[in-house]
């Protein structure tokens, strides 16, 4: 399990500087450590404390999770239907990221003409953003009300509570793209 994790980590920080087109020393440098420290974290044979860990992450710009997480694939298909998905009312809400991001949230809304969903509260500070794909969306939010056409977008203060109503067109589902962060 040890072995596993400080693989994992020594090959992710060398994946991320790699991908950085940066050097040990380039990157020691940033974070304020020996150059020795980072080769070290590398080669797999350190141990690091959560400070240097802390250090390493945010000279690469990522989370401690995304250092220490076993490798992504470059490449992967998600068909569909395999991604997670609900229904709120008549609303499906579909997940379009497979990968969690924190403080990240984008989600796909198919609306049946003339279906109302009303949304929930954030916690303070989140932005939500509302794309129409196709049709025309009506969304309330914060007291004010926006009509969307299919390329439209809105940005609001997730903490609002806010009801989105589609209006019939040809009797068709409508589409929005909702994303949180």
């Amino acid at each position: 399990m040890a072995d596993d994790l400080a693989g994992r980590l020594a090959k992710n920080v060398k994946h991320l500087r790699d991908a950085r087109g940066a050097t040990q020393q380039q990157m020691a440098k940033l974070s304020g450590l020996p150059r020795a420290t980072w080769a070290n974290i590398e080669s797999g044979t350190s141990n690091p404390t959560l400070a240097v860990l802390h250090r390493v992450a945010l000279a690469l710009q990522v989370s401690l999770e995304e250092l220490v997480a076993a490798p992504r694939a470059d490449v992967k298909h998600y068909p569909r239907g395999t991604l997670p998905s609900r229904t709120r009312g008549q609303v499906q809400v579909s997940t379009l990221l497979p990968d969690n991001l924190p403080g990240t949230l984008i989600e796909r809304l198919e609306l049946p003409s003339g279906s109302r969903m009303v949304g929930v509260p954030h916690t303070p500070g989140t932005r939500e953003y509302l794309t129409c794909d196709t049709g025309e969306i009506e969304l309330v939010a914060a007291g004010e009300t926006w009509h969307l056409a299919a390329g439209d977008v809105v940005v609001f203060r997730g903490e609002a509570i806010s009801a989105t109503r589609t209006r019939t067109v040809n009797g068709r589902k409508q589409w929005g793209i909702r994303s949180c962060s």
